[in-house]
């Protein structure tokens, strides 16, 4: 397990003394350790813990049960594909097949060269031009064909 730096450890250090007295406050204190971090170091899991008198094992089962959190720093780019059923309908399976093909990695993965992190999501509310997907938090796109996802991520600046 690699330490944290002096930086992360004070922004861990914080984010816990300024949640810890909310109620439940462990999936809020882990949300701000990944937005201020980019994820959640396993190094963060023993300082959480403390901070709130939990178990290691209390906080790690949250970590990894919950997809939302990473354990390893994000590509530039996040792509969600849909796994939802109007997107499994309309071919996502195929795409998710084709993507995870294309970029060399499965779900829950991140690209060699740090380009492109591929997560599965379950509905963007765009089903209506399923199958769909998102980049990053902002741009979503819909009825993507194979050849549409080989342009996404060539624009993404994706180079295999």
């Amino acid at each position: 397990m690699k330490a944290l730096s002096a930086s992360e450890q004070a922004v861990v250090l914080s984010v816990v003394a300024e949640h810890k007295s909310r109620p439940g406050p462990l999936i809020e204190i882990l949300r701000a350790v990944q937005a201020s971090l980019g994820f959640v170091p396993a190094a963060a899991v023993p300082l959480i813990a403390q901070g709130l008198n939990l178990s290691r094992a209390e906080v790690h089962g949250v970590v990894t049960f919950y997809h939302f959190f990473r354990d390893q720093p994000a590509g530039r780019h996040i792509v969600r594909l849909c796994q939802a059923e109007s997107c499994k309908a309309m071919g996502a399976d195929a795409l998710a097949g084709h993507a995870k093909k294309r970029l060399g990695i499965d779900f829950h993965e991140t690209t060699a060269n740090g380009d492109i992190s591929l997560e599965p999501v379950y509905c963007l509310g765009n089903c209506a031009c399923s199958p769909a997907l998102m980049i990053d938090s902002d741009d979503l796109r819909g009825r993507v064909t194979a050849q549409g996802f080989d342009e996404i991520v060539t624009a993404l600046g994706h180079r295999t």
